[in-house]
């Protein structure tokens, strides 16, 4: 699955997307553990902050890690083509963070 799910993250505000993706070579960098690597899931959420903030994970994992450049403002075209952009970053490798737009 590497599409998008959306899934309200408590409040009449708050939204999130989940998807999943292989990363590309240098996978995606973490402020915890550096770069992590394979199949990863990424959920982007937004609350009444306006703030976009990014959680990744190994699939089916436990542990949760900042993507690097979390948060970030939500831009005008919105959370989901956000999440996309993040998606498509990390499906591009390079130690991929969060989109600056």
């Amino acid at each position: 699955m590497n599409g998008n799910q959306k899934h309200p993250a408590g409040g009449a505000a708050a939204q999130s997307f989940t998807g999943r993706v292989t990363a590309g070579p240098g996978g995606a960098m973490t402020d915890e553990v550096g770069v992590i690597t394979g199949d990863l899931t990424l959920t982007t959420s937004a609350g009444e902050d306006d703030l976009a903030r990014f959680a990744i994970q190994y699939t089916e994992a436990d542990e949760w890690y900042t993507l690097t450049g979390s948060p970030r403002p939500l831009p005008p075209d919105g959370l989901e083509a956000l999440h996309t952009r993040t998606l498509e970053a990390i499906r591009a490798g390079g130690a991929a963070e969060a989109p600056t737009t």
